[in-house]
């Protein structure tokens, strides 16, 4: 899910990508923030491209 954050989708979106609901992405999401101490979206970013999870587009 944090993949999909740092593509900068929001909550509905990723929930349609994902075939889930909204209230899930919201909750997973959540969860997801409490393990690791994220704050907010943007520091899902952040925490995604630290972690190598995703990279900057060449060129």
């Amino acid at each position: 899910m944090v993949l999909l954050i740092a593509e900068g989708l929001s909550n509905p979106e990723i929930a349609r990508r994902l075939h889930l609901s909204t209230a899930t992405v919201k909750s997973h999401s959540n969860n997801l923030f409490t393990k690791t101490g994220i704050k907010d979206r943007a520091q899902a970013v952040r925490y995604a491209y630290g972690k190598g999870l995703v990279r900057l587009p060449a060129g």
